[in-house]
């Protein structure tokens, strides 16, 4: 680990700041290649979204996870990702309040957002029922993370399947828009494309390690803790690629991707406490954690529900430009972290 504790704290502030600012610079330059990945293979948004996008933009959740739990800070690395899953989810108001025309939940005509949804709410309420009833290690890692492990792979083969064969569709609404921006990067070759999504994807991963090591450090020089520290200040950090893309892909007209990003990435974040689990040194990781991870998970829950609740019934209401779930959403978020800042 770089030797941050050494330095003066200001220093680490900076270095925070700087990893926080690289960053958001290459979640949006992300956006702008996974656009043209799409176009260019005609790739669903919505499996674009989740494979692309999602793992992507997961991977400083998995640089900061990863440093956390191998130096033995369970708390930092669980309370991160499940804070990581209630931030980027609130992130979709933002997107609202870039639109502001009609509310976000009221674009996406496409049921494999709903999909991705649900299954998020699944997966991390297996991952706080773990927590609760306690885990037993196997392997390696704990019964629980590795049944979380398993099913973030079907959910992921069953987002990829429903994509191409979907039950059902929406009838009867306009899709999404779909704004022709013309940008740079259309002229890119697909080799060039890769590349150039490999190295944003290489300086993600690279930032991610710096905010880890330089967010625990100010975690525990300003009194906080490593779970509030995590599951708020690191994880509003490491969404700042979804924050980012997010924007950008709005900013394009692609509103299923964006939705499908957050969706996408928080399957991601929840199937990575597996890997948490794998590196940690001691026992099962979920059995180092308790009632605070649990709030945290259960503000996911019900942050993603309202968006779930407001794309199923696709007349939400809007009140200067921003859709009533928006609304609902960042007060849940706000008082989750009050709630979160009680506990700590």
């Amino acid at each position: 680990m770089v030797p941050f504790n050494d330095l003066p704290l200001v220093v680490v502030v900076v270095i925070f700041c700087i990893a926080a600012g690289a960053v958001w610079f290459a979640g949006m330059r992300l956006s702008r290649y996974a656009d043209g990945i799409a176009r260019e293979f005609g790739v669903g948004q919505a499996v674009l979204g989740v494979i692309l996008l999602g793992g992507v933009t997961s991977l400083p959740e998995i640089a900061v996870t990863g440093t956390a739990a191998i130096s033995g800070n369970a708390a930092l690395a669980v309370n991160n990702l499940l804070g990581g899953f209630t931030m980027q989810v609130t992130v979709l108001a933002l997107a609202d309040m870039a639109i502001r025309r009609n509310a976000l939940t009221a674009t996406v005509p496409d049921p494999i957002v709903l999909l991705q949804g649900v299954l998020g709410i699944i997966l991390i309420a297996a991952t706080i029922t773990g927590i609760g009833v306690g885990d037993v290690s196997f392997a390696g890692a704990g019964l629980w993370t590795w049944g979380i492990a398993a099913l973030f792979v079907y959910a992921v083969r069953m987002v990829a399947r429903t994509q191409d064969n979907p039950g059902w569709e929406v009838i009867g609404e306009p899709p999404s828009p779909d704004i022709d921006v013309k940008d740079p990067k259309d002229d890119l070759s697909r080799l060039q494309l890769m590349g150039a999504t490999a190295a944003v994807a290489l300086a993600i991963l690279t930032m991610g390690y710096l905010l880890a090591t330089s967010g625990e450090v100010l975690a525990e020089r300003t009194g906080l803790g490593d779970s509030f520290f995590g599951a708020v200040f690191i994880a509003i950090s490491t969404s700042l690629p979804e924050i980012s893309t997010v924007l950008a892909a709005v900013k394009l007209g692609r509103h299923v991707m964006a939705v499908s990003d957050i969706f996408g990435t928080n399957l991601f974040d929840i199937g990575v406490i597996f890997l948490v689990d794998l590196f940690y040194p001691g026992g099962a990781v979920l059995n180092e954690v308790g009632m605070f991870s649990i709030v945290a998970g259960l503000t996911g829950i019900a942050v993603t529900a309202v968006y779930v609740v407001g794309l199923i019934e696709r007349r939400d209401p809007a009140l200067f430009g921003i859709g009533l779930d928006s609304y609902a959403v960042t007060i849940i978020y706000i008082g989750g972290i009050a709630l979160l800042f009680t506990m700590r």
